[in-house]
């Protein structure tokens, strides 16, 4: 087998006004806060550094990055439903992937204060396979599989939409169109209301600086949390239940995300929902290990090896090449 080569992202489509209301995103930021650390998501430092490229420190930096998932399949939170079915998103969906069938599955929101450095060097969105997902898949290995070029016949195509709610002049988005060879886009100032619909599994991507150095960061961890007071200001408090930082809204950067499954037909979908051709673990092993000992790299398989911190420096190492 010879590894298969990775293509470059579809174009990205811009919508340049996303709500007639934009109000209505921070009706449901309040109505769905709290909000915890987006690091939540990854469970020991070999993930942390798969995704962020950061692999000088032996610790997972807890940045004041917050998430709330709003709808995830058939969990739709209250309100969500008009942004899990957006008429623009879709239809951008549609011009990115030239397919007949969108089917929206999940929305979430990041929410990040006084961030001022870029984040990582650049990432993916976490694909998913025919029968292998982040339902039962660490987003780490998952990773690492889409940008293997090794399974490419099972991969589900997926539309991502980013719009952004901040008015500030920082903390934008930094993306490259042309593989993470190619020269960087920097979508930032004046991108309140606006949104990015994109091949983002394929599409490197990072959020810009936001903040001032000057200003420091706040130490967190995994059990902090972003909360809206009473006053309308919003907290981090930490595991502790000790107050960190306090600020007024307008420095609180939102982002929403929108997520969609997307077919070129009937027959493509009926594909995926059939599951045809699905693959399994041990397909996945098997191919990984032919490809690795076709580039000379001897790897003993462990016991657990989607989670295994070792096998997955050894992939990330054979596999994984950030923007430059």
């Amino acid at each position: 087998m010879t590894t298969r080569s990775i293509p470059l992202p579809r174009s990205p489509v811009t919508i340049g006004s996303v709500f007639d209301d934009p109000s209505v995103i921070d009706s449901l930021v309040d109505a769905h806060q709290p909000y915890w650390p987006v690091q939540r998501y990854m469970t020991n430092r070999a993930e942390y550094a798969a995704l962020s490229g950061d692999t000088s420190t032996t610790d997972v930096i807890v940045a004041p990055v917050f998430r709330g998932d709003w709808a995830f399949h058939d969990a739709i939170g209250e309100g969500i439903d008009r942004i899990l079915h957006h008429l623009p998103f879709l239809d951008a969906a549609r011009a990115v992937f030239d397919a007949e069938i969108v089917r929206p599955h999940t929305v979430y929101a990041n929410l990040t204060w006084q961030l001022p450095f870029a984040q990582g060097r650049g990432h993916v969105d976490i694909p998913a396979f025919r029968g292998f997902d982040r339902q039962t898949v660490p987003v780490a290995f998952l990773t690492i599989m889409g940008l293997s070029g090794l399974f490419e016949s099972e991969r589900v195509k997926v539309a991502t939409a980013v719009a952004w709610f901040y008015d500030g002049d920082d903390g934008g988005f930094e993306y490259w169109p042309q593989g993470p060879a190619g020269p960087s886009t920097v979508h930032e100032g004046g991108i309140a209301n606006t949104a990015i619909v994109a091949d983002n599994d394929f599409m490197w991507h990072r959020v810009r600086p936001l903040g001032r150095v000057e200003d420091g960061m706040v130490s967190l961890d995994l059990a902090s949390e972003l909360r809206r007071e009473a006053d309308g200001r919003w907290s981090i408090v930490d595991g502790e239940g000790a107050t960190v930082a306090t600020f007024d809204r307008h420095r609180l950067r939102v982002s929403v995300s929108w997520k969609a499954d997307v077919f070129t037909d009937g027959q493509d979908r009926r594909r995926h929902d059939d599951h045809v051709d699905d693959i399994d673990r041990a397909e996945v092993i098997r191919r990984f290990i032919q490809d690795l000992d076709a580039r000379g790299i001897d790897v003993v398989v462990p016991d657990e090896p989607l989670r295994d911190p070792d096998f997955l420096a050894v992939l990330q190492a054979a596999y994984m090449h950030y923007p430059t």
